[in-house]
C-alpha cells in the first residue's frame, strides 16, 4: 500500500473517530444539562461592573452562535442572580460546536494543526516564568519549513501589521525565508532581569525576554536554524514638542543639557541661519513592545476559563485562529493587536530603585489629538503635561516614564469614536449623555481592561510610584491590584482642558474618576454642553 493511501486511509478512521467523539460529547452535554435550553431572549449572567452593564441574550436562532447586546435596567431579575459557570456561559454564548470536515481535518494533518503526537510534531519546550531563558524556552510561532514542527506559539509577530508581510510575500517584495541580521541590534540600555520575570503571574501579556532573544536565544537561531524573533526592542531617541518649546522659552522649565538639551540654531530658506528660538530636545529611552500572550495567564487574570478564553478568540476574529481551539497544548498566543511603547525619562536604572522618586504616565493612544490636536478630549493636554512631569521628576534626580499603549478609542477602534461623534454632536453633546452615546453604538462604554496592562511596569522592575499624572480608577486599580503601590495621583490642571472637552471631563468626574478639583453631580452634567458643529463652520 503506497504511504498516500495509508494516510488517506488513517485520516478516514480518525475522521469517524471524531464523529463518534462527537456524538458521545453530545449524550454527556444531555446528561450533565438536563434542563432545557434557555428561552430566546433570557438573559445570560455575566458579571457586572456596574448595573448598568450590558447583559448577553440568545438570539432565536440556529446553530450559529448570534449573541444580541442589550441594555438592562438596575432592577434586579431573579435570573440575574444565578451564576453560570465558564463551561456554561460558553455554552450558552457559543452553542454551536466547532466541526473539521475531512478536507479541513487532512489539511490540519498535513500543516502539523492537529495535535503534536503526529510524525515530527514536536513543539519546542516553553515553561513561561522560568527563570532561566535556556530553561523558558524561545517563542516560537513561525511557519517557515525550519520551525513549523517546533512552533509553540500560535500567531504571528508584528500584531496588526503581519498582515502586510503577509501582502509583501505574496507580491514577491519580500522573501518569506529572509534571515534578519541582529547583530549591532542589541539595546543601547539594559533593562536587566527582574524577579518579576520568573513569576508567571506577574507578566502574562508580552515576552520578558523579548528584547534579549538574539544574544540569550543564540544557539536555538544559529546552530538549530529555528526562526526566533524578537518581540521589543530598546533604543535612545530625542523627542522634539512645540509644547515644550514654549514651556522652556518662558523659562518654565530649566534647560539642563542633559535631559532638556538645546536644539540647534533653525535655518531661514536661503540657508543663512535664523535669530528665531529653535526650542528644545528631550532625551529618553524608549522600548517598543509586542503582545504575547500566555493564554492560562491572561484567562487567570480576567477571572475566566482557559477553554472560554480561547473560544471567544477563535469565535470572535471570524474563526482566524483555528489551533486555538485544536492545539490546547500550545500555550502561547500573538494577538494580531497593537502594542505598547515606554518612554523613559532619566536613567532607566532608578526604576526598579526604591529610593528614587517615579513619576508615571499610562496613556491609551487617541490619535485625533495626541497628533492632530483635536480639541474634543484632553488626551494631548494630559500626555504634554505628564511629560513634563516626567522631566522634572528626572530633573530632581529621579525618573518619569510614559507608557503608551495602542487602545484607540477606548479599544473600540477610530471608526466608533467617531460615529459615537457623530451622535452627540446631533443628539445635543451634553455631559450627561456622554456615557450613553458611547453605549448605544458600541454597546460598552470602554474596552481596555486594564488587567494586563501592569505586566510593563512589573518588566521594569517597578515596586513603588512616588506620582501618577491620570484620573482613571481602573488604572490605579489595576496597578494597586497587581502590588504597586501609588503615593500620590493628580489630574490636569483646569487651565490646560480644552473648553470642549469639558464634556468628557465632567462626565468622567461624576462617573468617579478621580478628581482634585470639585465634584460634579448629576445634575450638573446637564448643564456643561459642547460645541456644535454649527459654530465651527465659519
Amino acid at each position: 500500500m503506497s504511504s498516500d493511501a495509508l494516510f488517506t486511509q488513517i485520516l478516514a478512521q480518525l475522521s469517524a473517530l471524531q464523529v463518534s467523539q462527537q456524538t458521545l460529547q453530545a449524550k454527556l452535554d444531555a446528561l450533565a444539562s438536563p434542563a432545557s435550553p434557555p428561552s430566546v431572549g433570557s438573559p445570560i449572567p455575566v458579571h457586572h461592573d456596574s448595573p448598568s452593564s450590558p447583559t448577553l441574550l440568545l438570539s432565536p436562532s440556529s446553530s450559529l452562535s448570534k449573541v444580541h447586546l442589550t441594555s438592562t435596567s438596575p432592577t434586579k431579575t431573579p435570573s440575574s442572580d444565578i451564576s453560570l459557570t465558564d463551561k456554561e456561559r460558553e455554552k450558552a454564548l457559543y452553542p454551536g460546536r466547532v466541526l473539521l470536515t475531512s478536507k479541513s481535518w487532512m489539511w490540519c494533518c498535513k500543516a502539523g494543526h492537529s495535535h503534536p503526537d503526529q510524525h515530527g510534531i514536536k513543539p519546542y519546550q516553553l515553561q513561561w516564568g522560568a527563570p532561566d531563558p535556556s530553561v523558558r524556552g524561545p517563542v516560537i510561532c513561525s511557519r517557515l519549513p525550519s520551525s513549523v514542527k517546533q512552533r509553540n506559539a500560535l500567531g504571528a509577530h508584528s500584531g496588526s501589521y503581519s498582515i502586510y508581510r503577509a501582502l509583501a510575500i505574496a507580491m514577491g517584495t519580500l522573501n518569506p525565508t529572509h534571515k534578519p541580521d541582529y547583530s549591532k541590534t542589541e539595546p543601547p540600555v539594559p533593562i536587566p532581569p527582574q524577579p518579576s520575570w520568573s513569576d508567571p503571574h506577574k507578566i502574562v501579556s508580552f515576552d520578558p525576554w523579548g528584547h534579549l532573544v538574539p544574544q540569550v536565544y543564540r544557539k536555538e537561531i544559529e546552530e538549530l536554524g529555528l526562526d526566533v524573533r524578537p518581540s521589543i526592542a530598546v533604543t535612545k531617541a530625542h523627542i522634539k514638542l512645540s509644547e515644550i518649546d514654549e514651556i522652556a522659552r518662558k523659562g518654565e522649565l530649566a534647560v539642563d543639557g542633559k535631559i532638556v538639551l538645546p536644539t540647534r540654531p533653525l535655518q531661514n530658506a536661503d540657508g543663512t541661519e535664523s535669530d528665531a528660538y529653535p526650542g528644545v530636545e528631550i532625551n529618553t529611552s524608549k522600548a517598543a513592545v509586542e503582545p504575547v500572550w500566555y493564554l492560562p495567564g491572561v484567562a487567570e487574570r480576567f477571572g475566566i476559563s482557559e477553554s472560554l478564553l480561547r473560544r471567544a478568540l477563535f469565535e470572535d476574529t471570524g474563526g482566524m485562529y483555528p489551533e486555538l481551539i485544536t492545539r490546547p497544548d500550545i500555550k502561547v498566543f500573538l494577538p494580531p493587536i497593537g502594542g505598547l511603547t515606554v518612554y523613559i525619562f532619566g536613567n532607566p536604572a532608578f526604576l526598579s530603585d526604591e529610593s528614587k522618586e517615579l513619576t508615571l504616565r499610562v496613556h491609551d493612544e487617541c490619535n485625533g489629538s495626541d497628533v492632530f490636536g483635536s480639541d474634543i478630549c484632553t488626551c494631548k493636554p494630559y500626555l504634554v503635561f505628564a511629560i513634563e512631569e516626567c522631566i522634572r521628576c528626572a530633573q530632581r534626580g529621579g525618573v518619569g516614564l510614559v507608557v503608551y499603549f495602542r487602545k484607540e478609542g477606548r479599544a473600540l477602534g477610530e471608526v466608533t469614536k467617531y460615529l459615537v461623534y457623530n451622535l452627540r454632536k446631533r443628539a445635543g453633546d451634553t455631559a450627561d449623555k456622554y456615557f450613553k452615546s458611547t453605549e448605544l453604538i458600541a454597546g460598552v462604554k470602554d474596552m481596555r481592561f486594564q488587567a494586563l496592562m501592569p505586566d510593563v511596569l512589573h518588566w521594569l522592575g517597578i515596586r513603588k510610584i512616588d506620582n501618577m499624572v491620570s484620573m482613571s480608577d481602573m488604572k490605579y486599580d489595576a496597578i494597586v491590584q497587581s502590588g504597586i503601590p501609588i503615593l500620590k495621583r493628580y489630574d490636569i490642571p483646569e487651565h490646560l482642558i480644552p473648553p470642549d472637552s469639558r464634556v468628557e471631563i465632567d462626565a468622567k468626574i461624576a462617573a468617579g474618576y478621580f478628581t482634585s478639583g470639585k465634584a460634579v453631580t448629576e445634575q450638573d452634567l446637564v448643564k456643561t454642553v459642547g460645541r456644535t458643529w454649527e459654530e465651527t463652520e465659519h
